[in-house]
């Protein structure tokens, strides 16, 4: 019996959930529900499209919901919401507010009897886990995280809810002389300013206040205040001819000693042509992992610290342990 899933919203990450859905054997689509018109709405492999009002209605047909709306304002409306009537899985990754966003989900799904993970995603998701790793395997762990060059879909939503912007890239990159220190065993002190830039381009609709405009983003918490940032106002056709594609990575980076003071670095480096499709895949392993949970019983809400990885292959645990470990 094949693991049947909702995909709720589609943009970029919703399309990629689709095209995974299709190569995952053991899970299938059962529709896409979207806030727009269904009939305007066409996928990529005949996957029915839905009103999200109707999402209710179909709660016996769906073992796992996964949601691919925004982080600024769909997430942390949508999922504690939804996680009453389905198991879900989001990509929430405005990481201040993850604990607030967890607390709201648990009390949901527990409260629906529904299992639930949050933040699945390379960052925080995959990520996440190397920042782990490292620093419980090294004495005097110090954990570095370095983003880009690389086109962030949470960050570029975020622009595109500002008043007249009509749309949006945002690129993150990292400082190289503070990567290169890392990298070379030393453990600096370095300040969020320190190890990223922020590169902006934007387009703004026709009159609009681009000088509010730029000031909103340059101030906006938890996004860019704390960032060297650069705003370029562009035409919506140089955005798609020059910033069309979605590429993104990154590095984690643990440095520390061993018992007799000998000295490692750990490094986990994903380059990624697509970010939306490969945090989509990743989505749709959680859901896999999500819905096996709570067929054991589990409920409320998990992130990926909480999930064991055997949970999250199509393949048996006898197949894993035979071809993996």
């Amino acid at each position: 019996m094949k693991i049947r899933v909702g995909i709720f919203g589609y943009g970029n990450l919703g399309r990629g959930v689709e095209l995974a859905l299709a190569n995952s054997p053991d899970m299938q689509a059962v529709g896409v529900f979207t806030r727009r018109a269904p009939e305007t709405v066409k996928t990529q492999t005949g996957v029915p499209v839905y009103a999200a009002s109707a999402l209710e209605s179909m709660q016996k047909e769906i073992d796992v919901l996964i949601l691919c709306g925004g982080s600024s304002t769909d997430l942390p409306e949508q999922t504690p919401r939804l996680a009453r009537l389905f198991n879900v899985v989001d990509s929430f990754d405005t990481h201040a507010k993850i604990p607030a966003h967890f607390a709201a989900v648990d009390a949901a799904a527990k409260a629906g009897g529904k299992a639930a993970a949050i933040s699945v995603g390379w960052d925080p998701g995959m990520f996440s886990l190397a920042r782990l790793y490292g620093g419980s395997i090294l004495q005097d762990a110090k954990c570095y995280t370095f983003w880009g060059k690389g086109v962030s879909q949470g960050h570029s939503d975020a622009l595109r809810r500002i008043e007249g912007v009509v749309d949006a890239k945002q690129y993150t990159i990292p400082v190289e002389s503070a990567l290169a220190r890392v990298r070379a065993g030393e453990q600096p002190c370095l300040s969020t300013r320190e190890k990223h830039l922020r590169e902006c381009f934007v387009v703004a609709a026709e009159g609009a206040d681009t000088a509010r405009i730029e000031r909103e983003i340059k101030t906006m918490p938890n996004y860019f205040a704390d960032y060297d940032t650069t705003v370029h106002f562009i035409s919506q056709e140089e955005l798609n001819e020059k910033h069309g594609g979605l590429p993104h990575g990154g590095v984690v980076i643990c440095s520390g000693e061993t018992g007799n003071r000998n000295k490692h670095v750990i490094e986990y480096s994903l380059k990624l042509d697509s970010n939306a499709e490969f945090t989509s895949s990743v989505l749709v392993a959680y859901a896999r992992a999500v819905y096996r949970l709570w067929q054991e019983g589990a409920r409320g809400c998990k992130t990926v610290f909480d999930i064991p990885p055997v949970y999250l292959s199509p393949k048996s645990r006898e197949d894993l342990i035979a071809e993996l470990l």
